[in-house]
C-alpha cells in the first residue's frame, strides 16, 4: 500500500521567549518569504534561529526542506525542525517527522506521527495508516490502518481518499467495520485535544501568529507500493448493502465562503458517511460540500437521518 511522508506529535516543552530584536528580525523574514526573498528572509533567521528562536528555527527547516534561499537538505531541515519541535511548536513537530520519515528513520519517526495523528494532523495519519498496512516500522494492522486513513479522509486529504479506494480492494470487510468504530473513538479523542488541523493549514505557532512560514504539504512519495497479489485476503461474502458506493445521487451538507469550514464540518461528521469520500464543489464565492454514490433519492434520503443541513442532490 502507499506509503507517505509525515507529520508528528507534541513533546511538552517550554516555549522560549525572544528578545525583541530577535522577534522583529523573525516577521521581517517572513514578509521578505512572502515577496519571495527567500534568500533575504534566510539571512534574517539566521541568528534568531541559533539564538533558539523556534519560529526562526522552524522557519529554516522550511527553507532547507523547499529548497529556497539555500540548497535543499534534508538533514538540515531535520536539525532545524527537531530544535524547534523541542520548544512546542506544532508545525515543527509535525514537519520533523516528515523529515525522520523521509530520511528513512521510520523507527524514531513514529512517536511523533502517533502524537500528532492522535491530536488531529490528517498527513500523519494518512502516513501511520500506510505503516500499519505495510508492517512498516509498526506491527502490521489493518483494523488501525483504515481507520486513520478513514480519518485523514474525513479531513479531506486527496491521497487518503485515493488509498481508502485501494484499501477497500484488500481489507476484509469485518475489519473495515471495525476500523470504522475507531475511527469514530480516534475522533472523539482528538476533539478533547482540539480542534482539527487542515490540510496544509497557515502558520500554527504555539501561539505567536505570522512569525512562521506555511506548513509543506505532503511530496509525490518514490517509496509507494501495493502488497502482491498473495497478500491480498479473498474478499468477504457481503449482502449488496455492502457493497462500494454506486450511484449518481448526492447529498449537500451546506455552502461556505470559507472552504475550509468545509473540511472542517467534514472532520466532524464524516464518520456518519462511512465509505463515502467528500467532494469540495466551487459555486461562485461559495464552496460547496457534497457526499456521493447513492442509487436514489430515498438512499440520499437516508443517509441524512439526524444530520442537518443535509439535502439530497439530483444527478
Amino acid at each position: 500500500m502507499k506509503r507517505a511522508w509525515l507529520a508528528a506529535a507534541a513533546m511538552a516543552t517550554l516555549i522560549a521567549v525572544p528578545a525583541r530584536a530577535d522577534n522583529d528580525r523573525v516577521k521581517a523574514g517572513v514578509d521578505a518569504w512572502g515577496r519571495g526573498d527567500y534568500a533575504g528572509a534566510v539571512e534574517l533567521w539566521r541568528g534568531p534561529a541559533d539564538a533558539g528562536d523556534p519560529d526562526a528555527e522552524f522557519n529554516l527547516g522550511q527553507a532547507y526542506k523547499l529548497g529556497r534561499g539555500v540548497p535543499a537538505d534534508l538533514n538540515q531541515a531535520e536539525k532545524w525542525y527537531r530544535l524547534a519541535a523541542q520548544q512546542n511548536h506544532l508545525q515543527a513537530q509535525d514537519n520533523f517527522g516528515l523529515a525522520l520519515f523521509q530520511n528513512g528513520k521510520h523507527g524514531d519517526a513514529v512517536q511523533w506521527l502517533q502524537r500528532s495523528a492522535q491530536r488531529g494532523e490528517p498527513r500523519a495519519q494518512f502516513v501511520l495508516g500506510t505503516m500499519f498496512f505495510n508492517g512498516d516500522a509498526v506491527p502490521k494492522d489493518w483494523v488501525r490502518a483504515y481507520a486513520w486513513i478513514l480519518r485523514a479522509a474525513a479531513s479531506g486529504l486527496p491521497q487518503a481518499t485515493q488509498t481508502q479506494q485501494q484499501m477497500d480492494r484488500y481489507i476484509p470487510l469485518a475489519d473495515r467495520q471495525e476500523a470504522q468504530l475507531l475511527a469514530k473513538r480516534y475522533e472523539a479523542e482528538a476533539s478533547e485535544l482540539g480542534a482539527p488541523v487542515e490540510v496544509a493549514s497557515d502558520a500554527r505557532t504555539s501561539g505567536r501568529p505570522k512569525s512562521s512560514v506555511g506548513a509543506t504539504e505532503l511530496p509525490p512519495s518514490s517509496a509507494y507500493r501495493m502488497p502482491a497479489a498473495n497478500d491480498a485476503p479473498a474478499p468477504d461474502p457481503a449482502p449488496a448493502t455492502a457493497a462500494a458506493p454506486v450511484g449518481r445521487w448526492q447529498v449537500q451538507l451546506g455552502a461556505f465562503g470559507d472552504a475550509g469550514n468545509a473540511r472542517k464540518l467534514w472532520a466532524r461528521i464524516g464518520a456518519r458517511f462511512p465509505g463515502r469520500a467528500p467532494a469540495y464543489v466551487k459555486a461562485g464565492a461559495l464552496t460547496k460540500l457534497l457526499v456521493g454514490g447513492f442509487a436514489s433519492k430515498a438512499d440520499a434520503r437516508r443517509a441524512c437521518a439526524g444530520v442537518s443541513p443535509c439535502v439530497p442532490v439530483a444527478p
